[in-house]
């Protein structure tokens, strides 16, 4: 019997042998992505950086590393000695040009230097008028549920380094001129605004991550008037007409300079068009989730350089199947450079890329990033928009 006893204990355990060695396998990140993929979840280069770290809250600075693309790196703006921490009280705004301590609009206006804002509970907050944000400010909404909605919505007006993260912003409505307290508590007088969830004029280094936008009066998304060094990440756009323009018009021409990295993004349901819309600058869009479009996904006029790397497409089960649309305003439909590497099309999507194969974003160390197969968007986007964190601290 004890031939038999010790066959059979071998077979056992060259069979565990196999079980580990397959566990290993599925378990260890994959290095030819840049994603991480730990006991079968994947997260994005972003959300890999923290949402590891059990002790996030502890450390809530920490995001301000985690950024890639053109925004850069943002802990030597948003983070380090000088750091000022704010929590938000009080979610009122009843009175714009002299905002209460414990609000949003003090915290982020009244506020001078680093500012790191939180929230002490879940709050909904209807602003008055438009909210500026000073430089080197982060709003940080994870662990709460905290909603921007019913009126007015966020600017950011010749600042910088700017992160705007964990929010639901929605429902937001055009407002008339008027004065407001802005950044370093300096009284701004402004113009017209369109009803965007976020605006950016004449801003730079921003990071716009993990926010849920929807259902705005305008767009739900501007970057205008010479802004650039722009990451927009990990965010959810649905049901909106005009999701997102890059450039302020054609006659603009400062917005050149702009550049834009959009990453691992969810766009829809129910999203018509601009997703980006580009006019003049540059824009590296990848690892986007695309569910469907009415009029296109991608666009733009005034010759804009647009690299479309590693994205899905999914195109309408009906209608117009096309992912780009171009305005030729200037006649000269050589000068686009319009091209797609790497991307996925669904349901009969197709891509009509113009120019040359040379629209490169060319970060530098700090902005890099190893852009993923496409056939792990789905994953890499699966928590696009507010997360959802236990108490527990885990998100």
């Amino acid at each position: 019997m004890a031939p038999i006893y010790m066959n059979t204990m071998t077979k056992h355990f060259a069979l565990a042998l196999i079980i580990l060695n397959l566990l290993a396998l599925y378990s260890i990140p994959s290095s030819g992505n840049s994603s991480e993929e730990l006991r079968g979840l994947r997260l994005n280069t972003i959300d890999s950086c923290w949402r590891r770290n059990p002790q996030w809250r502890r450390n809530r600075p920490q995001l301000a590393t985690c950024s890639v693309g053109f925004a850069g790196k943002m802990s030597s703006g948003n983070a380090g000695r000088g750091l000022r921490r704010y929590v938000v009280t009080d979610p009122s705004d009843d009175n714009p040009l002299s905002p209460k301590p414990g609000t949003l609009r003090y915290g982020a206006t009244m506020v001078k230097g680093k500012v790191w804002i939180t929230f002490q509970r879940d709050m909904r907050i209807t602003l008055q008028k438009p909210l500026l944000i000073s430089s080197s400010t982060a709003i940080d909404g994870r662990g709460v549920s905290v909603h921007v909605a019913g009126n007015a919505c966020l600017v950011v007006l010749q600042a910088s380094n700017v992160i705007i993260h964990g929010l639901h912003i929605h429902h937001c409505r055009a407002q008339g001129p008027s004065r407001v307290m802005g950044p370093e508590g300096k009284v701004v007088s402004m113009g017209q605004a369109d009803g965007d969830a976020i605006r950016l004029v004449g801003a730079r280094k921003v990071w716009i991550d993990h926010n849920t936008l929807y259902q705005c009066q305008d767009g739900l998304l501007d970057v205008t008037r010479g802004s650039t060094d722009v990451t927009i990440s990990n965010n959810w756009f649905r049901d909106q007409d005009k999701v997102m323009l890059l450039g302020h018009d054609d006659g603009y021409s400062m917005d050149k300079n702009m550049k834009v990295t959009v990453v691992y993004n969810h766009f829809g349901p129910n999203c018509n068009q601009r997703m980006p819309r580009i006019r003049h600058g540059y824009a590296h869009v990848a690892n986007n989730l695309f569910r469907g479009w009415t009029q296109y996904a991608i666009g733009g006029s005034m010759s804009p350089s647009v690299k479309s790397e590693a994205n899905i497409f999914i195109a309408p089960k009906s209608g117009n199947k096309e992912v780009t649309w171009r305005m030729d305003t200037v006649g000269n439909k050589n000068s686009w450079k319009f091209y797609s590497v790497g991307d996925v099309f669904e349901n009969g999507a197709t891509f009509t890329g113009t120019g040359f194969r040379g629209a490169n974003p060319n970060y530098n160390p700090q902005q890099n990033f190893k852009v993923a197969n496409a056939k792990f968007v789905r994953s890499l986007t699966s928590s696009a928009g507010v997360l959802r964190c236990t108490k527990r601290s885990k998100c």
